[in-house]
């Protein structure tokens, strides 16, 4: 009788931990433990050559493709579509002997709640393929402090990464309401701002470009855990947020400045009712950001607040607009959707009156549309007209608070 023997190293059963079976063969548990090693060797080296082979969008290409998902903002898409070029043919440039280091390009986005900050960020990071995050700021607080540590950031990066370094070290990270971790006035704080001021500080290591040990499981509740060393001078950190009152401060700013024969002129040319389109890093100080940030958040633009026309041509004209989305939903349950243009113009009509902006939209839809939602597959109807009478009444009894919450 045969003695089963690993097929790989020739030991037989007696000499072995454990003995698998296979259709033709065997491998022992320590092969087995080889195998699985050179394996991921091999994955990782093959991550790396897609990570090398990264292909770098021009600025009118990674334009285009934002013009599909998202509605205006001319001025924001340009700016982040230079930066994104920059930032990745930085990465790119192949080493020269001329000691000309191009520096790292971070870029903050000063814009009213549901213009589109997230959108574009997140938009780009997709067009790119490469790792991207999106972390709320206000949940920051220094190290020891209740609340997530600066380092969870890159813990979150790294996930989506899985776990592959040289993948996240060249990835995208939003950080999400900048605005709230401004300290409470220009001057510095003298008590202990941990989740303001503090935050600050400790992201200014991550901005500028240093090696940070990130605890895999995030924060420091897991003093036994390896840490993972992280270059973060080839990730491109993109800031949003509404700084809201910061107009005042733009305002307070311009108006210093229109004295003397000129100034009556120079008042007139200023527009009032779109402030932001001057912010300025003065400004920024101004609402409560430390110098050393702005500093290092070296690109500074600002996003049109949303008229009318441009909330309808969300609700209709992006490759992904909410329309669509319901009409594809819908049409899973193999019914036709149609949506009357007095409703759109009524959902756009809320969504200014309750000064919601572009994510208002969503949860006016999806009131209007629940029960539509709940009842349809249930039934044999296989056509659904939302007609004007039926979103009032929908949401007549539904209150602004509500739908911002939504």
């Amino acid at each position: 009788m045969r003695e089963d023997t690993c097929s790989f190293c020739g030991r037989n059963r007696k000499n072995v931990k454990l003995l698998i079976a296979g259709t033709d063969g065997f491998i022992c548990d320590e092969c087995a433990l080889r195998a699985s090693e050179i394996v991921s060797e091999e994955i990782d080296i093959q991550n790396k050559m897609k990570v090398s082979e990264l292909k770098i969008k021009k600025p009118d290409e990674i334009k285009n493709y934002l013009d599909q998902y998202v509605i205006g903002q001319e001025e924001a898409k340009k700016y982040l579509s230079v930066a994104v070029y920059n930032h990745y043919k930085r990465l790119m440039q192949p080493k020269s002997k001329d000691e000309v280091e191009i520096e790292k390009s971070n870029i903050i986005l000063v814009g009213e709640t549901g213009t589109g900050k997230t959108l574009l960020a997140r938009t780009i990071a997709r067009l790119l393929d490469v790792p991207f995050t999106i972390v709320d700021a206000t949940v920051l607080t220094e190290a020891g402090y209740v609340g997530e540590d600066i380092e969870s950031i890159l813990t979150r990066l790294l996930q989506v990464a899985d776990y592959n370094v040289n993948a996240a070290e060249r990835g995208i990270v939003f950080i999400d309401e900048i605005d709230k971790i401004a300290r409470k006035g220009d001057n510095p704080s003298i008590t202990r701002d941990v989740s303001g001021e503090g935050v600050q500080q400790g992201l200014l290591k991550l901005l500028e470009g240093s090696i940070v040990n990130v605890p895999p499981q995030g924060g420091r509740k897991h003093p036994e855990q390896k840490m993972i060393p992280v270059n973060t001078a080839n990730i491109l950190f993109i800031c949003g947020g509404a700084f809201d009152g910061i107009k005042n401060k733009i305002a307070q700013r311009l108006n210093s400045r229109t004295v003397g024969y000129n100034s009556a002129k120079e008042k007139d040319a200023i527009d009032f009712n779109n402030l932001l389109q001057y912010v300025a890093p003065q400004d920024l100080k101004a609402f409560g950001l430390i110098p050393e940030i702005i500093g290092r958040l070296p690109i500074l633009t600002y996003l049109q607040p949303l008229d009318r026309d441009a909330l309808r041509r969300i609700l209709l004209e992006p490759k992904n607009s909410l329309i669509k989305q319901y009409t594809k939903l819908f049409a899973l349950d193999g019914v036709e959707l149609t949506v009357d243009d007095d409703v759109i113009d009524f959902i756009v009509d809320k969504a200014i009156e309750f000064k919601i902006g572009a994510r208002g939209l969503r949860a006016i839809c999806e009131t209007i549309m629940m029960d539509k939602m709940y009842e349809m597959p249930s039934t044999d109807q296989k056509t659904l007209e939302i007609t004007l009478d039926y979103a009032k009444e929908r949401l007549s009894h539904v209150s602004s608070a509500r739908l911002r919450q939504g």
